[in-house]
C-alpha cells in the first residue's frame, strides 16, 4: 500500500464515527412511583443507549396537566384522571398500571419504639382535628402498652397536587361520612388543619424534623428514610402493616371486579380480605391512544412493555409491590391498540 493511501486510511479509521441516533421521552407526574421510575430508566438506558428518558417528579396533578396540554409525551399519576378531563382531550389517553403501592402512616415520637396502630375512624378524626393529643384516650386504647407523650399531635400533609392524597382521602372518604361531607377526596383538598409540604419528599422532611408530626407518605419513602410506618385495622378488623404482601392482597380483591376490556381506573382502598392492608393504590402511566411520532411511540411502547415485564423484579427491593402476571394480557392489549398515524406500533415495538 501506497504510504500516502495508508495515512487516508489510517486518519479515515480514527475519525470518530457518529453513535446510533437517540430518541428522547419525556413524561412528567406523580412522586409515589418516582424512586422505581428513576430506576427503570437507569437500567433501561444502559441496555437501550439509543433511548434517552427523562422524568419529572411533580406531582399527579401537574403530570395529569402536562400530559393533557400535551408538553410530555407521557404522565404519570396514582389518580386515575376523571371522566371530564378525559372528554376535554378526546379520549386520547391510555391508563397503564405499572405497580402498586401503599400510603403509610408515619410519626415522629422521640422514645417510642413500638410500632403504633390506628383505626380507621381515629385516622379520619386525627386529620379533622378533632383528636389533637397524642394522650388522647382513642390513640391509647388502641395501643395498649405503649407509654404515649403528653404532646401535640401535628398533622403534616401535601402542599401540591398529589395522587398520594387522592390514595390518603380517597381511603378516608371511604371510612368516614364526615370526611367524605367535609372534605372529600381528590389530588388536592382543602385540609382541615397541619402543616404542607411539597411531594413525598417535602412530607418526609417535614415529619423527620418535628417531634409529634403524624403524616402520610408513600411505602417507599418510608422505607428508604427509615421512618416508622403504623398499622392500620382494615374492614376485616385486623390490624395490618404495610408490606408488600398485603399491599398485594390488597389488589386480588379488586382483580375480581376488573375484566380484559378495564381501563384500569379502579381504587383497591378499604379492601376486602383479612390480610389486605387498607390504603393501597395501583399507579399508572398515563399514554395517548394516537401519537404524531411514530418513533417515540414505538419507543415508549417497549418502554412500558419492559417495565411491566422484566422491570417488575426490581419493585419489590425498592419497596414497590409487583403487578400480579394475571393483568400482562390484558396491559398487551391496551398497547397493542396504540397507533401512529393511525398504524399500529406494537408489532417493531415490542422487543
Amino acid at each position: 500500500m501506497k504510504p500516502v493511501a495508508l495515512l487516508v486510511l489510517t486518519a479515515a479509521l480514527l475519525v470518530p464515527r457518529p453513535g446510533p441516533a437517540q430518541t428522547t421521552l419525556t413524561g412528567a407526574g406523580a412522586t409515589f412511583p418516582n424512586i422505581i421510575y428513576q430506576d427503570w430508566i437507569l437500567t433501561y438506558n444502559k441496555a437501550h443507549p439509543d433511548v434517552r428518558l427523562n422524568y419529572q417528579s411533580i406531582g399527579s396533578g401537574g403530570g395529569i396537566r402536562q400530559f393533557s396540554d400535551g408538553t410530555v409525551d407521557f404522565g404519570a399519576s396514582d389518580a386515575p384522571m376523571t371522566d371530564s378531563a378525559i372528554a376535554a382531550i378526546g379520549g386520547n389517553v391510555l391508563h397503564i398500571p405499572t405497580v402498586l403501592g401503599g400510603d403509610v402512616a408515619t410519626y415522629n415520637l422521640p422514645g417510642v419504639t413500638a410500632t403504633l396502630r390506628f383505626t380507621p375512624d381515629l385516622l379520619a378524626d386525627i386529620f379533622l382535628g378533632r383528636v389533637t393529643k397524642w394522650s388522647d384516650a382513642r390513640v391509647a386504647a388502641v395501643n395498649p402498652g405503649v407509654r404515649l407523650p403528653d404532646q401535640d399531635i401535628v398533622v403534616v400533609h401535601r402542599s401540591d397536587g398529589s395522587g398520594t392524597t387522592f390514595i390518603w382521602t380517597d381511603y378516608l372518604s371511604k371510612v368516614s361520612p364526615e370526611w367524605a361531607q367535609r372534605v372529600g377526596r381528590g389530588t388536592s383538598v382543602n385540609w382541615p388543619v397541619g402543616l404542607g409540604g411539597k411531594g413525598n419528599e417535602g412530607v418526609t422532611a417535614l415529619v423527620k424534623q418535628t417531634p409529634g408530626a403524624l403524616g402520610y407518605v408513600e411505602l417507599g419513602y418510608a422505607l428508604a428514610n427509615g421512618l416508622p410506618a403504623a398499622s392500620i385495622r382494615n374492614k376485616a378488623g385486623t390490624f395490618v402493616a404495610p408490606t408488600l404482601e398485603s399491599i398485594t392482597a390488597a389488589a386480588a380483591s379488586a382483580m375480581r371486579a376488573m375484566g380484559p376490556n378495564t381501563d384500569f381506573r379502579v381504587s383497591i382502598t378499604d379492601p376486602e380480605g383479612a390480610r389486605a392492608y387498607p390504603i393501597a393504590s395501583f399507579t399508572w402511566l398515563l399514554l395517548h391512544r394516537q401519537y404524531r411520532d411514530a418513533e417515540k411511540a414505538r419507543a415508549l411502547v417497549a418502554f412500558v412493555w419492559w417495565a411491566v415485564t422484566d422491570g417488575q423484579a426490581r419493585a419489590g427491593p425498592l419497596g414497590y409491590a409487583p403487578l400480579p402476571r394475571e393483568l400482562r394480557p390484558w396491559i398487551e392489549a391496551q398497547l397493542k391498540a396504540i397507533t401512529a398515524d393511525g398504524k399500529p406500533v406494537w408489532p417493531t415495538a415490542a422487543r
